[in-house]
C-alpha cells in the first residue's frame, strides 16, 4: 500500500490520535500498542499521562521497511 492508500484508509481519524484510536487503526491491543510506544517505534508525545500520536507518524510506521518484522517479533515475544 502507498501513503495515499493509508491516508484514505485513516481519513476518518483526527490528525492527532490517542492510544485507543491507534489500537483501532493498527488493529492491535492496548498492551501491544503501549509496547510500540514505549520502545519509540511510533513517534509520539505525552501530556499528563496521555499518549498523543500524530496520524502522519502512524502512517510512517506502517510504511517503514521493518513494519512486518517488528509486528512479527512482538507477536513471537508475547507467546
Amino acid at each position: 500500500m502507498t501513503r495515499q492508500d493509508y491516508e484514505k484508509r485513516f481519513r476518518t481519524y483526527p490528525d492527532v490520535v490517542t492510544l485507543p484510536e491507534l489500537c483501532a487503526m493498527l488493529r492491535i491491543g492496548d498492551n501491544y500498542a503501549r509496547r510500540l510506544l514505549r520502545k519509540n517505534l511510533v513517534a509520539h508525545f505525552v501530556i499528563r499521562h496521555t499518549y498523543y500520536i500524530p496520524k502522519e507518524n502512524v502512517i510512517d510506521f506502517v510504511l517503514s521497511p521493518n513494519y512486518l518484522t517488528i509486528l512479527n517479533r512482538f507477536r513471537r515475544d508475547t507467546k
